[in-house]
């Protein structure tokens, strides 16, 4: 099961392809926390801001279609037909962004890790000197 934080940015991810299918071809914030307070979710803008960021990059009708390539595989019928639609879409548009804070995080992490070797080295031999 997902997370709280994944969940919630799952929301957003499904509010901003309901944009794009509703005819907005670039969402912005005002567009997501009105679709999103109209069914009672909190909006943290800064997550929505991100979210939006990675999400403005992509083609929304290419990840949509690659939802729709990943529902071919699995054999689905009646009106429950909606339900899974919206989940592969919403799992494929997640992917990219998992995969976007993931670099970003390597990134920081690396970052973060010459800095403390620099300042490591320093204490070890700034006694001798």
């Amino acid at each position: 099961m997902a997370s709280d934080l994944e969940d919630l940015n799952l929301r957003y991810v499904a509010a901003y392809l309901l944009a794009v299918l509703g005819g907005k071809k670039s969402p912005d914030n005002a567009d997501l926390v009105k679709i999103l307070s109209s069914v009672g979710v909190e909006v943290d803008t800064e997550r929505l801001s991100k979210v939006i960021k990675v999400l403005a990059v992509k083609d929304a009708e290419d990840l949509i279609k690659k939802g729709r390539e990943n529902l071919s595989s699995m054999s689905v019928g009646g009106a429950s037909a909606a339900a899974p639609a919206v989940a592969a879409l919403v799992d494929t548009a997640a992917g990219v962004l998992v995969t976007e804070a993931k670099k970003e995080e390597k990134k920081e992490e690396s970052e973060s890790e010459s800095e403390s070797e620099s300042e490591d080295d320093d204490r070890g031999f700034a006694l001798f000197v």
